[in-house]
């Protein structure tokens, strides 16, 4: 699944657009590289968001397609 599709389905970013301009702006960062929007997220990646003061890393546990709002979180453990 595409890294901007990924952080729309488990709510880390609010939309796909927001997503993808924060990939083209080098604020997504995927295993200390910065990570285009395309880049095909797999089990086991951790994401690096800086959108705010504090970055957010998450490492996925989990890539599926639909989600639900209350499972979404499954799809992720927050590492700080």
């Amino acid at each position: 699944m595409r890294l901007d599709k990924y952080l729309k389905v488990t709510r880390l970013i609010k939309r796909r657009t927001v997503a993808n301009e924060a990939c083209d702006a080098g604020k997504v960062m995927v295993n200390d590289k910065i990570a285009r929007a395309s880049y095909d997220v797999k089990v086991g990646d951790v994401i690096t968001i800086t959108l705010g003061q504090k970055p957010l890393s998450v490492k996925v546990t989990n890539v599926t397609e639909h989600v639900t709002k209350d499972s979404a979180a499954e799809n992720y453990t927050v590492l700080n």
